[in-house]
């Protein structure tokens, strides 16, 4: 495991945002940027999952980050979001995920793809909701992934 050579200083920052930035640019090259989850920890996949997530869903929505390779693990990052304790966010990713039949994900990028062609006409009106649910930030996510990389750092 590559420790992050600056963690101590990043967690210690009042800058939170520019901290999580500098994790996820760490951790994203790690993982060759999700091409190799298995490089990561458990606690850094997590990390990994939970800024997927949140960087696909303001960049496109829920119809994006369905799209794109960060689908992949949806179902991996209700867990992920949990561990961080951001409920009120795994919750708007379920719903997200029940517009699936079966409220089953495919892993493959492809299959998927053709799948949200099929509901995006009725998944839409309600991932857009869903949109806005996540843009409230309930949960903070910011400051919940920081404190998760605080509380399990060796792991970093």
């Amino acid at each position: 495991m590559t420790k992050i050579p600056i963690l101590d200083t990043l967690l210690s920052s009042e800058d939170t945002n520019g901290s999580i930035i500098e994790l996820d640019n760490f951790i994203g090259e790690l993982c060759e940027y999700g091409d190799d989850i298995s490089k990561l920890t458990d606690y850094q996949k997590s990390f990994y999952l939970n800024q997927n997530l949140e960087r696909e869903i303001n960049n496109g929505g829920f119809n994006q980050y369905f799209r794109n390779s960060s689908g992949d693990n949806a179902h991996e990052t209700i867990l992920s979001l949990k561990a961080i304790g951001a409920d009120s966010t795994a919750d708007i990713l379920q719903k997200a995920i029940n517009q699936f039949p079966n409220k089953n994900v495919p892993k493959d990028r492809d299959e998927r793809t053709v799948i949200v062609e099929q509901i995006e006409e009725t998944a839409d009106e309600v991932w857009s909701d869903l949109d806005q649910k996540f843009h409230e930030y309930e949960d903070d996510l910011n400051t919940l992934n920081i404190e998760y990389v605080k509380k399990y750092k060796e792991f970093f």
